[in-house]
């Protein structure tokens, strides 16, 4: 039997989803994930419900993401600390975004370059700013600078929010979320300190933030405006006191 060419295209391809989790919050880590399932994967991710992270609870975060591992072909972590972040944010030519892309694009290269077959790799991005043209525009120089061959195996699409709308990159949403959360508690156990979310919304964060700033300073991004007023405060204290 003759193979249709959307048949075949439908075969010959496989789905990299990255994106990322702990963007906004004051404190810890921003965990980036990337993973790569083929059309049979993204069938099972569709089956076991998969979908954006935040539109799931803790327990069942945890128990997709075990059964992600066995779904995926290949993943790519990366961890990206505090002082890495400030550091975005206080050079004059990168920010938060530029630092995003940097190393999406490094993740994207990595697994085409794994990707040994003649299938072709549709690496689907979450984009985190609205600019979208922009964004693909910088990440494409990013991709080309470490290996322009990989251009001729990617179809790449970058979306805003595409964690809403694709299952691998819903998947890889669960795998950031997951691997953060699991960073939090690893270091509340270290300090000793249920600090909450480290998100300014939770008000055990802002609680640890307005007494610990100075002594936990390490676990916090010093370049968010909330670390920064906790500071004037503290200083505007002391002050006071004379």
């Amino acid at each position: 039997m003759k193979i249709k060419p959307q048949e075949k295209s439908q075969t010959q391809k496989i789905l990299l989803g990255l994106d990322e989790a702990g963007r906004g919050p004051v404190l810890g880590p921003l965990v980036m994930a990337a993973v790569t399932v083929d059309t049979e994967g993204e069938k099972k991710l569709k089956w076991l419900g998969v979908k954006d992270s935040k539109l799931l609870s803790s327990e069942v975060r945890e128990e997709l993401f075990e059964r992600i591992r066995e779904i995926i072909l290949d993943f790519r972590v990366e961890v990206i600390e505090p002082d890495a972040i400030d550091l975005s944010l206080s050079e004059e030519n990168t920010n938060l975004n530029w630092l995003e892309a940097d190393t999406a694009a490094r993740m994207v290269v990595e697994l085409a370059q794994e990707n040994t077959t003649q299938n072709l790799l549709v690496a689907i991005v979450d984009c985190p700013s609205p600019n979208i043209e922009g964004y693909k525009k910088y990440f494409l120089r990013k991709v080309e600078e470490q290996n322009s061959a990989v251009l001729t195996k990617i179809d790449l699409r970058l979306e805003h929010k595409a964690d809403a709308n694709h299952l691998v990159v819903g998947a890889a949403s669960i795998v950031a979320k997951v691997i953060r959360d699991r960073a939090i508690e690893h270091l509340k156990q270290e300090i000793g300190i249920d600090f909450g979310s480290g998100y300014m919304t939770d008000p055990k964060t802002k609680d640890f933030l307005e007494k610990h700033h100075q002594q936990y300073a390490h676990l916090f991004r010093k370049q968010w405006r909330s670390y920064k007023d906790a500071v004037v405060r503290k200083e505007q204290k002391k002050l006071g006191e004379f």
